[in-house]
């Protein structure tokens, strides 16, 4: 506006730019609240009104047609301004509750736990929303660390009710029972009460070791029981890499018939050093322009950071980079290493009879 005032002093009448003085509010109604955009479009108008004495126009059409101009975008700015505040106070909202939802559906995983040292990272696929389809936990139980990965198919409001209800059923049996085998189980049972035809939903259980610190006085390993998803990625100590598949496929949870046997668990070797990452298939099917799927296992080498926090963030903004742009399915991962800075407590003293 100053710009305009300036050229029009300069210029003088016959060049006709008092009409741009609507510029200001125009563009105050895109960027600013309404009460900016009413001040500034008053400041405009009183810089059109004053230019236009000065230029002796205001007896003119051309003067008239100018306060019209600048008055018909003062008022369209502020009408702009008032519905985008709404929107962005509208979509505030739902973040906020996404927000809520997000610590009541997926808590903050623990950053030890046992002998594992954890990190995780989830992008959901929808605009505006933190959550969806994929799940995940990790609880300590009496039975050793047990984690889940899950991918419900589906997404919007009832994916994400499906999750609740597997999440809700592992942390519960989690607890309760001996075996990953039977853990497995009460999910299976609890789904059959909610999916409906056709619905189901991937998922790999782990267990560590045979109690809470499987290091100590044991030999480290790794229980997986998979029900369908994508299988681990081992990275061990040395930098090699490797997807655990199970021995046998199995179907999905919540697909199960009269008759078919379930996954069977299988054990493998996680010692100092190793670390195992968790994901969906938003990491693993996740394309580039040419229509190329993320390579994985290529990029095991960003998993060496020595925060597990900052090797999964390096993973997703590569997959980020992959894509070139927001993801097409819910990326979940959770990393698990296990914790060699700690040393197993000493054996319990004896006393000595002589």
């Amino acid at each position: 506006m100053v710009v305009v005032a300036v050229v029009d002093l300069t210029a003088g009448a016959g060049v006709g730019f008092l009409p741009l003085m609507s510029l200001g509010p125009a563009f105050a109604g895109l960027v600013g609240g309404w009460r900016r955009t009413a001040w500034i479009g008053s400041l405009a108008l009183a810089l059109t009104v004053g230019l236009g004495i000065y230029d002796d126009l205001l007896a003119h059409r051309r003067g008239i047609t100018a306060l019209v101009s600048v008055a018909g975008v003062t008022v369209a700015g502020l009408v702009a301004a008032v519905m985008r505040q709404q929107r962005e106070e509208e979509l505030a909202s739902v973040r906020s509750i996404a927000e809520v939802a997000q610590r009541v559906l997926l808590r903050p995983v623990p950053l030890a736990a046992g002998s594992l040292r954890v990190a995780v990272s989830y992008t959901s696929a929808v605009a505006d929303a933190r959550i969806g389809g994929d799940l995940y936990e990790v609880v300590a139980t009496p039975y050793g660390v047990r984690t889940i990965v899950g991918d419900v198919q589906g997404k919007g409001l009832e994916a994400v009710e499906t999750a609740a209800v597997v999440l809700g059923a592992f942390r519960e049996a989690a607890y309760d029972e001996p075996t990953l085998t039977a853990v497995g189980e009460r999910l299976e049972h609890a789904l059959e009460r909610h999916l409906t035809a056709e619905k189901f939903v991937t998922a790999v259980l782990a267990e560590s070791g045979p109690g809470p610190d499987p290091g100590c006085g044991s030999e480290p390993s790794m229980t997986l029981l998979n029900y369908g998803h994508p299988a681990p990625l081992v990275v061990r100590r040395d930098g090699t890499a490797a997807f655990l598949a199970p021995p046998e496929r199995a179907l999905p949870l919540g697909l199960a018939l009269q008759g078919t046997k379930g996954p069977h668990p299988h054990t493998v070797d996680f010692a100092a050093g190793d670390q195992m990452l968790f994901y969906t298939d938003g990491v693993s099917e996740a394309r580039d322009a040419e229509d190329r799927f993320y390579p994985l296992e290529q990029r095991a080498a960003l998993l060496r950071a020595p925060d597990p926090e900052a090797a999964v963030e390096a993973l997703r903004q590569d997959l980020v980079a992959h894509t070139q742009g927001p993801p097409h399915d819910d990326a979940a991962m959770l990393l698990v290493r296990y914790r060699s800075d700690e040393p197993c407590p000493p054996p319990p003293a004896t006393n000595a009879v002589r």
